[in-house]
């Protein structure tokens, strides 16, 4: 089989059993594209949909998120996980509006060069907002690629400069169909080539897949280590995180007290969510969501 026949045959079945998801309507803006693909970082699409869709209505465009508050986006943000995701999407949609006039850049170079916009994410946008042909590749993407075409069962925790020759190797020249391509490299990956369970009698390369062939079975065993959540750093910062967002101004210290009782740990998280931008001291002893009011860097951290 020819590398665009494997790409044709992936195309085909996208466009017969892809999900249906909200960004991927034919009227998507770019913005709505982009905001999407940083919430998928690390988050379920079923967690993701509901937030999506109430960020884009509360702010339709980079503009109107850029003239709001750090504060409000980290509220909005809620509990998808990784908040420091909305402060630099706050931060990006700033820098949309002070480079390019409110318009999410269309040319790869200038998508990198914004604020927590990286590889996978800038490429993302390119291909999908603007149906432009660049080798869109995450873990699932990978794992395709390496299986159908290495002939490996798996292809590790990291995209190697290797793994994007590799997939825009299958890509079609032609512009739209390179993107629609890569939709359906990653949706092939999500739901039919998975980790673990892999569906391959419903795949639609089975019949050519180098791993199928090999006769290898996929690996039984989880990835990488689940992360311990209970009783961590980031349990903690997430009660502080919490009654932050629930309250709108300053917070004295001693009610932040009250959602841990390791005085130690509790002042760790604390630093750290100051450290990250998503938390700001307000006087001598309180603190406030970051960009809810006037900065005092003299609040004590230690107690």
């Amino acid at each position: 089989m020819t590398q665009p026949d494997f790409a044709t045959l992936v195309s085909r079945w996208f466009q017969q059993h892809a999900r249906d998801l909200p960004w991927r309507a034919p009227d998507t803006s770019p913005w709505a594209i982009l905001v999407s693909e940083v919430m998928l970082q690390q988050t379920p699409v079923v967690r993701v949909v509901p937030a999506w869709q109430a960020w884009l209505t509360r702010w339709p465009d980079p503009a109107a998120l850029a003239a709001d508050t750090p504060a409000e986006a980290i509220r909005m943000w809620g509990r998808l996980g990784y908040p420091r995701r909305a402060v630099r999407l706050r931060e990006c949609a700033v820098a949309i509006v002070d480079r390019h006039g409110g318009r999410v850049p269309d040319r790869l170079e200038q998508l990198l060069a914004l604020p927590g916009v990286g590889t996978y994410t800038a490429r993302a946008v390119a291909a999908f907002a603007y149906g432009q042909r660049h080798p869109v590749v995450d873990t699932n993407v990978r794992r395709v690629v390496c299986r159908a075409v290495a002939g490996e069962p798996d292809a590790g925790p990291v995209t190697r400069p290797a793994d994007l020759v590799a997939t825009e190797e299958l890509l079609p020249a032609e512009p739209a169909a390179a993107a629609l391509a890569s939709a359906a490299f990653m949706e092939l990956g999500a739901v039919i080539c998975t980790a673990r369970s892999p569906r391959c009698t419903a795949c639609p390369v089975e019949s050519t897949c180098a791993w199928r062939a090999s006769g290898q079975e996929a690996p039984t065993g989880p990835t990488r280590r689940p992360q311990r959540y209970a009783g961590t750093d980031r349990q903690v910062r997430g009660l502080l995180l919490k009654m932050l967002r629930e309250t709108t101004g300053p917070v004295p210290h001693q009610r932040l007290d009250q959602v841990w009782t390791d005085d130690v740990q509790r002042a760790r998280a604390l630093a750290g969510l100051v450290q990250d931008g998503l938390v700001e001291p307000a006087g001598t002893d309180s603190f406030r969501l970051a960009g809810d009011g006037p900065s005092h860097p003299t609040a004590d951290l230690t107690t």
